[in-house]
């Protein structure tokens, strides 16, 4: 586990990542990466791919479709 300072970035928040974990996840400056939730409430830190870009959009696609008959299965 790698311990991170948030630090100051204007009138937001940022954190640095060091050399290592910019390796091990593949990219550098002027990326995108993604924030997502985990079990247990965790966070889980990722690379933009487009590939899942993709399918996050047909799955929001498709749960607002579906959003009325969602609703009624969750009763």
């Amino acid at each position: 586990m790698i311990a991170l300072k948030l630090t100051q970035v204007g009138n937001s928040v940022g954190v640095i990542l060091p050399k290592e974990a910019l390796i091990k996840l593949g990219v550098e400056k002027g990326d995108t990466v993604y924030l997502t939730d985990g079990a247990g409430g965790e966070m889980r830190l990722s690379a933009y791919s487009a590939e899942v870009a993709e399918e996050i959009a047909m799955g929001e696609e498709f749960m607002a479709q579906y959003r009325d008959t969602f609703r009624a299965l969750a009763k």
